[in-house]
């Protein structure tokens, strides 16, 4: 049941992944280490919000914090085992909403950082895909310059 992939992706090659948690520091701790991982290559959490649910036939109201990824829809199984996995509640949201369009920057930025990593002291590079469309491989923002996700200080 959690962490299945139950529902269709109609097709959307990123996805954006919502979960929720009672407590600020595991959702911290979740958007941390799935990123750490690769699984997404961000993660926001927001909140307290209020929410209102049925469980064990009684209507329950908690305060939660809601943790968003920003992942290829290729690593969504991954991404909702690792959360099913590693979640406090015995049953967690995770429900994924397709990103239908962004900049084509952001979006080559999110596929490259969710990609494997050679390992250190390797002396063999990982693969990276090339970025939609330009027929050459997407890059990180050079020093001094903005990388995707990153507001510019004035």
């Amino acid at each position: 049941m959690a962490g299945t992939d139950a529902g269709l992706r109609g097709g959307s090659e990123y996805l954006q992944v919502q979960t929720t948690t009672d407590s600020r520091a595991e959702a911290i701790e979740l958007a941390r280490e799935a990123v750490a991982a690769r699984l997404a290559a961000c993660s926001q959490v927001a909140g307290p919000v209020s929410s209102t649910y049925w469980w064990n036939d009684e209507i329950e109201r908690a305060e939660e914090w809601f943790v968003f990824f920003k992942l290829p829809a290729d690593r969504y199984d991954e991404l909702a085992a690792f959360l099913a996995e590693r979640h406090s509640y015995d049953e967690p949201e995770i429900v994924a909403t397709p990103i239908v369009t962004g900049s084509a920057s952001f979006l080559a930025w999110i596929r490259d950082e969710t990609r494997p990593r050679s390992a250190p002291g390797s002396s063999v590079p990982a693969a990276r895909d090339p970025e939609p469309g330009s027929g050459e491989a997407a890059r990180p923002a050079a020093p001094g310059q903005i990388a995707p996700g990153q507001i510019r200080a004035e």
